[in-house]
């Protein structure tokens, strides 16, 4: 199949969806739609390196601009409305733009914190784009007290960004404890002490109630009753899909916008990748925001696009930096009824194994990038080692592999 492609979000998923487009068929036509000004830039820095050192585009870009040569690029534009029935879309300007297929790379937003408590404030941040970066480096000041409302991944790479800078940290948990939607108690707590040792302040089982201040926020209300002097407060509190514009023209959406394992909506002439995409994976319906995630499926959009028939079914990975420690996390351990630790060669380094019943389900490696490789490769492959070898540190993991060919 050919004729105009439409592809609305500037980001990872588009990439990848325009480079695979391309090496099926160079000549056709491309248009690249998104909200911001930028290029196609990386996220994951933003929460890392970009708190912590000078900011700067040209170092984030995905891809040159010379390599859009040929796309016809609509930034700072922004989508209004999708005339399914016309295939066309009404952008923010007014224009329309006549499509035959569309692709929505829609991506995800910060889940704000309601302005009744006190979320429109000066000085309270969510963190999703180069702009929200910018303005937070520009607050990071030594000496300042900030609060962070949230005890993800996110949260706990601002909190070691700005200890780097010199502000005193406050990280609020309202669940029991940090991580506890994404890891094992055994890696929440490793990042616990490892804060900790660092000067963060962590309280978990504590939510924020209100924050107040007359123009700028200065002070925060949190659920145990005590109050604090704050200077910033960075809310990571989770991401919502950017789904309305696929509700609005009748596509279904729930927690994303609902895509099968080719990415197809039910419109055929519509496909989703990324961020806003729900898809089936392991008997359940997920949402992954990763850059694997949408990489992997922009190229799999493009090839159905084209007339392929591909399958997703992925071994999501992920990563965090915080200080001097890099997590690599293979797999999803949602459902897992025990753990293995396993010690690395270095002293800090270290891998904790998620099984349910005798099956691995993933694998978090702590500054210990072999056991991250070897257990990518194991659920790849689909095998399971047995728990007693894993925890047999003179076992070496590579004996583990099945044959390769």
């Amino acid at each position: 199949m050919d004729g105009r492609v439409v592809i609305i979000g500037a980001g990872q998923a588009a990439v990848s969806c325009i480079a695979a487009l391309r090496s099926a068929d160079a000549t056709r036509p491309i248009v690249l739609v998104g909200d911001e000004e930028h290029l196609p830039y990386r996220r994951p820095p933003l929460s890392k390196s970009c708190l912590a050192e000078e900011i700067s585009i040209e170092n984030l870009l995905i891809r040159p601009a010379s390599w859009y040569d040929g796309v016809d690029l609509r930034l700072g534009a922004g989508v209004e409305e999708i005339s399914r029935r016309e295939g066309r879309l009404v952008l923010r300007n007014g224009e329309q733009l006549a499509y035959d297929q569309l692709v929505l790379c829609l991506g995800s937003r910060a889940r704000p914190l309601g302005r009744e408590a006190g979320g429109d404030l000066a000085g309270v941040h969510t963190l999703r784009s180069l702009t929200d970066a910018a303005r937070l480096q520009a607050e990071f000041r030594p000496g300042r007290r900030l609060l962070v409302v949230g005890g993800g991944y996110l949260g706990l790479e601002v909190a070691a960004a700005a200890r780097s800078r010199g502000l005193s940290v406050l990280l609020l948990e309202a669940g029991a404890r940090i991580l506890g939607r994404v890891a094992s108690a055994t890696t929440a707590e490793h990042f616990r002490t490892m804060h900790a040792a660092r000067g963060v302040e962590i309280r978990e089982a504590t939510g924020l109630d209100a924050l107040s201040g007359a123009e700028r926020v200065q002070r925060a209300i949190l659920s145990d009753g005590s109050e604090h002097e704050v200077d910033l407060v960075v809310i990571g509190i989770g991401g919502l899909a950017n789904a309305e514009l696929a509700a609005h023209a009748s596509l279904e959406t729930a927690n994303g916008i609902v895509v099968d394992a080719g990415c197809r909506t039910a419109d055929p002439n519509i496909l989703a990748a990324g961020d806003c995409a729900s898809f089936p994976l392991g008997g359940r319906t997920v949402r992954l925001e990763s850059v694997q995630n949408a990489s992997d499926q922009g190229e799999i959009a493009a090839s159905n696009l084209s007339g392929g028939q591909r399958a997703y079914a992925p071994v999501p990975w992920f990563w965090s930096d915080q200080y001097d420690t890099k997590l690599q996390i293979v797999g999803i351990g949602h459902d897992h009824d025990s753990i293995v630790v396993r010690p690395g060669q270095r002293g800090d380094a270290k891998s904790i194994w998620y099984f349910r019943g005798e099956e691995l389900l993933a694998v978090d490696a702590i500054n210990d990038p072999s056991s991250y490789m070897i257990g990518r490769r194991l659920l790849a492959a689909g095998v399971s080692p047995a728990r007693r070898d894993v925890a047999n540190a003179d076992l070496p993991l590579s004996a583990m592999l099945p044959p390769r060919g």
